[in-house]
């Protein structure tokens, strides 16, 4: 496929970098040339100067023989226009990262569409619903719902006196309908087989039927209470969208930020919830507003660092979990490991979306887990895809994938090797990220393909 991306921003340059390794054209337009220069140089990717939403630029034969067009600066407004330019030269697909919730409203999806637009994409909005998700199960790192929330994806951390510890997989006594999909050990994400074990400390994604799941979370994981009070460090976009949505869940809210103007606007909006100018570092600030007390402390800010220390500042105040939301991806990993509970990238979620609709419109949903080390997949089997109407030990999946369940229907089957798959068949497939794009392609329809 041939895409073309506007903007070689933050997210610009993930979704280039990720589509040029699932081998699709890429062609990437950026007015600033510093940006286009980096992408130039470190990508293998056609870069073009100048705006995106140009009728000359969007004229260019190359540019007009794309199949998408992603709109991802840092203005809403240029990714509108550039994705209804884009519809009136032939290009057949659009998506826009549109911040502003005036436009990503449900009633103005009518509006966008009519201006060209098939998808857009809230990078904030996304961030806070995947923090809420989370905290709703409050033994878990992250979780992941597939075919409408009849399987959960859960992502735990092994405590050192877990009864899972030190027992190989095959002798492992877990619910029905379920197994371990994945192990994060030691920053390397490993594709389990029925010998290993897991271990002290690792990061284990257990996948199934939800109520199996839930099972898990109930006798085999640190139980942690029920959240129901959430103070959050920054009023900018994720943090106004995560009080709002937790205080529709009867979630206590508590907000700092030290603008005072973002203050304002958002106490306007919350019924209940309490909004605090200060500084996130202020130690007095946070001892008065019972920071150990709170279930969950958001640490928000558009500063990393700035985040990293307030979470650190928390936990040692008593705050039970720490949240982190990320610009830079890289800093996932340093920060688990000094003892944030979730780290989360606005970026890496984005990129999840957006991929989901660059593939085909059998795949139903994509997750990139751990900084992109691994992809969770929901696909539906073409009938004509190499894999369909075979036992699964002969569909040649590479050594560092595996699929995690089945939905035939109204059943849920955790396969083994001699598992029939059949066209129509959901599979929620583990993968890990060098050997996505042959996953990728072994579940096409050779028919639509040719």
């Amino acid at each position: 496929m041939r895409v073309v991306i506007v903007g070689a921003g933050k997210v610009g340059y993930s979704l280039a970098q990720y589509l040029t390794q699932e081998d699709h054209e890429v062609i990437v337009i950026e007015e600033n040339e510093e940006r286009r220069a980096i992408v130039q140089n470190t990508l293998d990717v056609m870069t073009i100067s100048g705006n995106g939403a140009s009728p000359r630029l969007l004229l260019d034969p190359e540019v007009r023989k794309a199949d998408l067009m992603i709109a991802v600066t840092d203005m809403d407004e240029v990714n509108m226009i550039a994705c209804m330019a884009a519809k009136r030269v032939g290009i057949k697909r659009t998506i826009a990262r549109v911040r502003n919730q005036e436009y990503a409203e449900r009633d103005k999806i009518r509006f966008n569409e009519s201006l060209g637009i098939d998808v857009t994409i809230n990078p904030e909005m996304v961030t806070a619903l995947e923090i809420k998700r989370i905290l709703l199960t409050p033994s878990a790192l992250d979780v992941e719902d597939f075919a409408g929330d009849r399987v959960r994806m859960i992502e735990v951390k092994i405590p050192s006196d877990s009864r899972l510890i030190n027992t190989t997989l095959n002798d492992l006594t877990l619910p029905s309908n379920t197994l371990v999909a994945g192990i994060l050990r030691n920053d390397r994400m490993l594709i389990p087989h029925g010998s290993d074990m897991l271990l002290p400390n690792d990061c284990a994604f257990f996948l199934g039927e939800l109520s199996s799941i839930k099972k898990i979370e109930d006798h085999f994981t640190v139980r942690k209470s029920k959240v129901e009070r959430v103070l959050i460090i920054g009023a900018g976009r994720i943090g106004r969208h995560l009080a709002m949505i937790l205080e529709k869940a009867d979630i206590s809210v508590k907000v700092i930020d030290k603008d005072m103007e973002r203050c304002q606007e958002l106490a306007e909006s919350l019924d209940e919830g309490l909004v605090l100018c200060g500084e996130g570092t202020d130690i007095d600030l946070l001892t008065e507003e019972g920071v150990g007390e709170a279930d969950a402390v958001m640490c928000l800010t558009d500063d990393d660092k700035l985040n990293l220390l307030i979470a650190l500042l928390a936990k040692h105040l008593g705050a039970p979990r720490t949240f982190v939301r990320v610009g830079r991806p890289d800093y996932i990993s340093l920060m688990e490991k000094v003892g944030v509970d979730v780290v989360l990238s606005p970026r890496i979620l984005t990129a999840g979306v957006i991929i989901r609709h660059v593939r085909r419109s059998d795949v139903v949903s994509v997750t990139l887990l751990e900084g992109a080390k691994a992809e969770a997949m929901e696909i539906i089997i073409p009938p004509s895809s190499p894999v369909t109407n075979k036992k699964l030990k002969d569909a040649k999946l590479p050594v560092n994938s595996l699929i995690g369940s089945i939905v035939r229907n109204e059943e849920i089957i955790i396969p083994n090797g001699d598992t029939m798959l059949k066209p129509g068949d959901r599979v929620v497939i583990f993968a890990l990220a060098d050997t996505v794009p042959t996953v990728v392609r072994l579940f096409e329809n050779k028919v639509e393909s040719k």
